[in-house]
């Protein structure tokens, strides 16, 4: 059975004093359960240290919004794997529909990011998804096997245990639209059957694929109760304890 996953992205949100006390609101809710997933928290860079004092993997996983493409030198501005690795991460954001758009970042980039961090023993979310025109114009589908398509089988060691997916329905990220629970699943199956394709029916039957669309409290679970949505890839409910852990609720709920 594959274990739910709810990471927090922070985005450019929460100094390193904010993000303690918000990383530690998460944790004292939590004290003492028993949880069934993964909790995940991905600061921006200069505050993972201090949320690392507090993500410390019981039971907040410490991750990272991205990393360089390169192990070092003059790369101004960048960071990483080594050195994310240094600080405590253990999972990497990989390939964000903002990335995409802001940075332009490449699918040559993400095999570049993902392999380096699979290489230093550490795991990579890797996001993928379709935009508004796409949804419309009914390629959702065919968007979405050409970016896993253009990563998945370049990827050195990946396996189901050290990678994870994230769809990102584009158009409902930060816009109060979200897909409904038939249209995660839809995506969430089709990605799947790709994946296996790809990278084999084990690794697909075992591999986490997380949704990213304006999850919350109210809708957590049922979305993440759907057969192929194992999680989600949480943004503004992320900063506040209540609303993220609210979501974990969510996802607790669907194993009772």
């Amino acid at each position: 059975m594959r274990r739910y996953m709810v990471a927090g992205n922070w985005k450019m949100n929460m100094g390193p004093a904010a993000g303690r006390e918000l990383a530690a609101g998460v944790a004292g809710m939590l004290k003492g359960r028993t949880l069934r997933g993964d909790v995940l928290v991905c600061p921006p860079y200069v505050s993972i240290p201090a949320v690392g004092e507090v993500a410390d993997g019981n039971p907040v996983l410490l991750g990272a919004q991205n990393c360089a493409d390169q192990t070092g030198g003059a790369y101004t501005g960048e960071v990483s794997v080594g050195m994310l690795k240094e600080v405590g991460v253990q999972y990497v954001i990989i390939a964000h529909s903002e990335r995409r758009e802001y940075q332009r970042e490449t699918d040559s980039q993400f095999v570049s990011k993902i392999n380096l961090i699979l290489e230093a023993g550490m795991k990579a979310i890797f996001c993928f998804g379709e935009v508004l025109e796409d949804r419309k114009a009914g390629r959702a589908e065919e968007v979405v096997r050409k970016q896993l398509e253009g990563v998945l089988p370049r990827l050195e060691n990946a396996n189901a245990y050290n990678l994870v997916l994230a769809y990102e329905p584009v158009w409902a990220i930060g816009t109060g639209e979200t897909a409904t629970p038939e249209m995660a699943q839809e995506i969430h199956a089709a990605s799947r059957a790709i994946v296996a394709e790809l990278m084999g029916a084990e690794v697909a039957e075992y591999l986490r694929i997380l949704y990213g669309g304006s999850c919350k409290p109210g809708n957590a679970r049922e979305l993440i109760g759907q057969p192929d949505v194992d999680g989600g890839l949480i943004g503004g409910a992320a900063l506040k304890p209540a609303d993220f852990v609210g979501i974990i609720d969510g996802a607790e709920a669907t194993l009772d």
